[in-house]
């Protein structure tokens, strides 16, 4: 393996993986790991089902955390503030119980 190679992660997306759209997500910590538990609502409807579940370490969670940041300031000196502040906000709930 050459120096080009090396850390290189090949990654794959499935089908399954794309259908995977979120609106919502409920997080809960425990003193081991995070639980994100990304929701698809519709308007209108009873049940919001669960599209997937990850589970975190908080060093990973962490990690996601700066990642985020960086990209959405990417993103908003490329295309403008992202405006959080409308009259529907996606709904993100925090939880700090036990995961």
């Amino acid at each position: 393996m050459d120096n080009n190679e090396k850390g290189k992660i090949a990654i794959e997306l499935t089908p399954n993986t794309l259908e995977a759209y979120s609106n919502m997500a409920v997080i809960a910590h425990s003193k081991s790991e995070f639980v994100i538990d990304f929701i698809s609502l519709l308007p209108g409807t009873p049940k919001a089902p669960v599209k997937a579940r990850i589970i975190l370490t908080p060093e990973h969670a962490k990690n996601l955390l700066v990642a985020l940041q960086q990209n959405i300031q990417r993103y908003e000196e490329q295309f403008g503030n992202i405006d959080n502040n409308n009259t529907t906000p996606t709904p993100i709930m925090f939880g700090n119980g036990e995961a």
